[in-house]
């Protein structure tokens, strides 16, 4: 969501500078051209109308636009699907911000509930629905910190400097404190009738900011908005139930403790209704008989028996629906001219891919050697039922097998070595706590860090995997 800031004559006067500056470099380069780059640059235009011609194709604009749905998120577009289960808490939240923007109020609240629960889907669409009125679109201010971005209080003040476009105005100005620095910035958003425009700031990771030394960023806003120095609304985006102990004294008295709990709370009719939307287009796609055929498309898969199963175990996994946007993103990213519409298939790929097993999939890519002493750990772990093992254990039962199967290279102990330090590298072996540094290498106790049932899929994907390895991995404890 775009970020509304105030207009500067300042910024506009520099604009005016730097045109010239960039028009008389490329007129420099275009002199500096020969004969042989101009045809070569003509000879690229027809280039680019091909693209675009690709673009403007309805199943071309049909996947932009599931793009930008899957990647920015819905917000107003969706109708009732945004504020579902949700309705009390809209209200309330659209109400705070609108006497912030109208009547000058100023107000902090926490918004609390799990991941995925709809936090910042909540307060989007507010500001959204409170955008929408003609008087506020043009005066409201936002600004929009992460504690995950925003790790110490002078990051935070240069990034509310940059939303709010004040650069300039501060200049090379020294200030001596967080406060004065922040009440500048808040004087200097004032208008011709001396009145400040009303500013949204939205802190996300909430609980991030209460780390920060003194809380001083915390305790400047929430004693600018107490004290009504200037109109502004903190709004806090937390998972800690217990956000209001983690702030200090002077910043906690400074707090309204007015709060918005949000639950995930959805069903698995809400989950398809929401597929729906993330899928189907609205009205105001250009090209409307390609709309009702995609989005009666989209209504039949919602009862195809196997894209229903791949909801479900999605459901049942999470509820988030930035989860549900991942899932859906590699059947979107398949369609083309040539598959124009969303396969079955793609969501039973996309959900492998998202549940595939990351220790697994490393294993697809270590060499003959290094899977043969992952197997040999296995049956030693296997036969000592889970105690910790040591190189030497494992290098005996490599030899075993090697010299066993007369087709399998033999390697030498430095070179084995060098493999086992390999696995420990990728982390797929551990060295067991309290085993000293002063131990030789070949003796130190080590610990699998992968399931046998891992080991076993990942041999039934590894390419061209030898059929003795595969029997010794299958073999019994006693071979």
């Amino acid at each position: 969501m775009g970020i509304y800031r105030p207009k500067t004559k300042s910024l506009l006067s520099l604009w005016k500078i730097k045109l010239p500056d960039t028009m008389t470099k490329n007129r420099r380069k275009s002199k500096g051209q020969t004969a042989q780059d101009v045809s070569s640059t003509a000879g690229k235009g027809p280039q680019l109308s091909t693209r675009d011609t690709s673009i403007k194709s309805p199943i071309g604009l049909c996947q932009a636009v599931l793009r930008k749905q899957l990647t920015e998120g819905l917000t107003t577009q969706c109708g009732a699907h945004v504020r579902m289960g949700a309705d009390q808490e809209h209200r309330q939240m659209l109400d705070l911000l609108r006497r912030t923007a109208t009547s000058g109020e100023s107000n902090s609240v926490l918004v609390i509930g799990p991941r995925g629960s709809g936090k910042t889907r909540l307060i989007r669409t507010a500001i959204a629905d409170l955008l929408s009125e003609d008087q506020i679109r043009d005066s409201l201010l936002q600004v929009h910190l992460n504690g995950l971005l925003q790790t110490d209080d002078r990051i935070a003040l240069t990034e509310i400097t940059r939303q709010l476009k004040l650069e300039n105005t501060i200049g090379d100005k020294v200030f001596g404190s967080f406060s004065e620095t922040l009440q500048f910035l808040l004087e200097a958003l004032k208008s011709g009738d001396q009145s400040s425009k009303p500013i949204i700031f939205v802190l996300d990771e909430f609980d991030l900011f209460a780390h920060h030394k003194n809380q001083t960023l915390l305790y400047n806003l929430f004693d600018v908005a107490q004290s009504a120095q200037a109109p502004i609304c903190v709004v806090g985006i937390t998972c800690r139930l217990d956000m209001i102990e983690l702030l200090e004294k002077r910043v906690k008295s400074r707090f309204s403790h007015r709060q918005i709990h949000l639950f995930n709370s959805q069903t698995f009719q809400d989950f398809i209704v929401i597929f729906k939307n993330l899928l189907q287009l609205d009205a105001k796609f250009p090209d409307q008989t390609f709309s009702g055929s995609w989005n009666h498309h989209i209504e039949q898969l919602t009862t195809d028996p196997t894209v229903l199963d791949v909801l479900r175990q999605q459901f049942e996994f999470t509820k988030d629906v930035r989860a549900l946007q991942q899932l859906l993103m590699y059947p979107v990213c398949q369609l083309s001219e040539m598959s124009p519409t969303l396969s079955v298939s793609s969501f039973v790929e996309s959900r492998k891919m998202l549940t595939m097993d990351s220790k697994s999939a490393m294993l697809h890519g270590v060499s003959i050697l290094e899977l043969c002493l992952i197997i040999a750990m296995k049956h030693l772990t296997e036969i000592y039922e889970g105690e910790p093992f040591n190189f030497e254990m494992v290098y005996s039962e490599y030899s075993k097998f090697a010299q066993r199967k007369s087709s399998m290279q033999v390697f030498e102990k430095a070179v084995v070595l060098k493999a086992f330090e390999h696995l420990l590298h990728l982390e797929l072996v551990k060295t067991v706590d309290g085993a000293g540094s002063r131990v030789q290498k070949e003796y130190r106790l080590m610990q699998m860090l992968i399931h046998g049932s891992q080991i076993t899929e990942a041999l039934q994907k590894y390419p061209q995997c030898p059929t003795d390895v595969r029997q010794w991995a299958a073999s019994s404890l006693t071979s």
